[in-house]
């Protein structure tokens, strides 16, 4: 018997760089979404708290300490909005994969939550 798994990740970017913050597989789109969903609000509360982030669960995404508040405002804006999260799950669903990016353009950097259907190795 085959298990369906999803996978997600949060990647930082500047310029041509980038860098894994942290990801996850589960069993379930739906527990994709509350993962991509909790690192987008941990992230956006550590927006003024030099970066530190309070009550880390072994799989949460390192910390990143944002220099304008566009980025943590998009964060927690992105998951806790009901029509988007709707439109992120229904992704999901269809198959599609999942990507939501924010700017911090204080200092050109970009942050990239994905969720998708197969393995880490998969990302599309």
């Amino acid at each position: 018997m085959t298990h369906t798994r999803y996978a997600a990740q949060v990647t930082l970017s500047h310029g041509h760089r980038s860098a894994s913050l942290g990801g996850i597989t589960v069993r379930n789109r739906r527990l994709v979404l509350l993962w991509l969903r909790r690192q987008a609000l941990r992230l956006a509360d550590g927006h003024g708290c030099g970066g530190t982030v309070r009550d880390a669960a072994p799989n949460d995404v390192r910390p990143v300490l944002f220099r304008s508040s566009d980025a943590p405002e998009g964060l927690r804006f992105w998951a806790t909005d009901g029509r988007r999260q709707d439109d992120a799950i229904r992704t999901l669903e269809a198959g599609f994969p999942l990507q939501f990016t924010v700017l911090d353009p204080a200092v050109e950097l970009s942050l990239t939550l994905a969720g998708w259907h197969g393995s880490p190795a998969g990302h599309p």
